[in-house]
């Protein structure tokens, strides 16, 4: 063979070894879709540290593999495969927690902890869902993975799904985040809804003072209660009271400051990133998908809706009311559905201060929602 025909023949195999002939429909949509969460996070600022790492890895997962290069996260060789291991695996959720440990004040709930139970109360609408999600079909593992979305919780229903329903990971993980990214939409319609306008308007007192004991105390004490309760928390519980203990006990301020800001950056890239490139169409663009986005919708409105007619149940036996926007932040999206209820308290009286106030049952959400996948891992998995 010359040069010419060999040339000649390799021009002609060169398009087959591009993506385009094996791109596919799904794969267009898919990577609309990544452009959009991509569009929301810069223009809309709907959680742009999640939202850009997660729709620039739906357009990477989405470019078809050229066969016999290992390329996607499904492909057993390729880099992507090893970062996607720690989402396989349910390593990078407890980093993530550790994280949030250490950036995490308690003060608040410390102060008031009545307000424990909202964080509890929120939680009912990741069991409902559980349930609603067996009766559509699902076996029970799926369920448990599929309602933990509830929770608000992205790392917590990547962690849960890994363990129960890793088959599911890709659409729960990014209806998990999804919704995380949409509190802003999709909590005050609900909490207006639930919600009087002298209800809105209600002050609550300023919290008391918290002493360093107490702070320091509280994240040892509590891990062995929440675990002896719910074993199957002890990773993402223990990772959450372990950061939370280098913050407080203020002889470890480097290692908190490396766990709050370098390394939860670096594990929050890695994760949303590795997230988004799983969400190849022909894994991804199934019928469980869209059940599992319309069950996490559900799982979340119903979080949100509990939290807030359980804070007004609560007014029925308490002297002191509190507001019953605070309830909505029961779920774990911190600290934005706390600014949600800020937001939405200071729509009806802007000199109302819920913030501080609406981080007691955001951060007991976190806790709630944790020993919440604790509990039906350990039923699940027996």
């Amino acid at each position: 063979m010359n040069a010419w025909d060999y040339l000649s023949a390799k021009a002609g195999q060169l398009l087959e070894t591009t993506a385009f002939p094996s791109m596919q429909a799904g794969n267009l949509i898919m990577i609309v879709i990544g452009m959009i969460f991509i569009y929301l996070a810069i223009a809309k600022h709907y959680e742009p540290l999640l939202l850009v790492p997660i729709g620039f890895g739906i357009v990477v997962g989405n470019i078809p593999s050229v066969p016999g290069m290992p390329l996607s996260v499904y492909d057993e060789g390729s880099v992507l495969r090893y970062l996607y291991f720690g989402v396989e695996r349910g390593v990078y959720p407890p980093l993530i927690f550790l994280g949030i440990g250490a950036m995490t004040d308690f003060s608040t709930m410390l102060s008031s902890p009545k307000l424990i139970l909202l964080g509890a109360s929120a939680q009912v609408g990741v069991f409902l869902t559980f349930l609603g999600a067996i009766a559509i079909g699902f076996d029970p593992n799926e369920a448990g993975a599929i309602g933990i979305i509830g929770g608000a919780d992205g790392p917590t229903a990547i962690f849960l799904s890994s363990r129960l329903a890793p088959q599911l990971l890709g659409a729960i993980a990014i209806a998990a985040y999804s919704y995380m990214a949409l509190v802003p939409v999709i909590q005050p319609p609900i909490m207006k809804l639930l919600t009087t306008k002298e209800e809105r308007l209600i002050r609550m007192k300023p919290s008391r003072q918290v002493s360093t004991r107490e702070r320091i105390l509280f994240p040892i004490v509590a891990f062995i209660v929440c675990t002896m309760l719910a074993p199957g928390a002890i990773v993402l519980i223990g990772m959450l009271f372990f950061g939370n203990l280098l913050k407080e006990c203020t002889v470890t301020d480097r290692l908190a400051a490396t766990a709050r800001a370098a390394m939860i950056d670096i594990v929050t890239v890695l994760l949303g990133f590795c997230v988004g490139a799983s969400t190849s169409a022909p894994y991804f663009l199934k019928r469980e998908s869209i059940m599992i986005f319309a069950l996490g919708a559900l799982a979340f409105a119903i979080a949100t809706a509990s939290g807030v007619l359980f804070a007004k149940l609560m007014n029925l036996f308490l002297k002191e009311k509190i507001n019953p926007l605070i309830g909505a932040a029961g779920v774990s999206a911190v600290p934005d559905s706390a600014r949600v209820v800020h937001m939405v308290g200071q729509e009806a009286d802007p000199q109302n201060f819920l913030l501080m106030h609406a981080m007691a049952p955001n951060v007991a959400g976190v806790i709630g929602s944790a020993i919440a996948a604790g509990v039906l891992w350990s039923q699940l998995a027996s």
